[in-house]
């Protein structure tokens, strides 16, 4: 019965609190890591000649031209996902 010394709950609060900070924070270690290699991934596309970088050439010699590339592959997929 309610009153007999017997608490309704347990305190777990500090020990789920810290395991929910911990959760948190190798959730956002993980998220550093990961822009991290995306940033690395992009900073290798962009090397003279890779192709990242041809793509952003091509795209500042013939700006509509990418536009309009950009455009037709949009609406390809578009097509694809109805």
């Amino acid at each position: 019965m309610i009153g007999e010394g017997e608490p309704l709950q347990q305190s777990d609060g500090p020990r789920k609190l810290d395991e929910a900070m911990e959760a948190v924070y190798t959730a956002a270690e993980t998220v550093k890591a990961a822009a991290q290699n995306v940033a690395d991934a992009i900073e290798a596309a962009r090397q003279p000649g890779a192709p990242l970088d041809r793509l952003v050439r091509w795209t500042r010699e013939a700006p509509l031209h990418a536009v309009t590339v950009a455009f037709l592959v949009g609406v390809v997929i578009g097509r694809r996902r109805s």
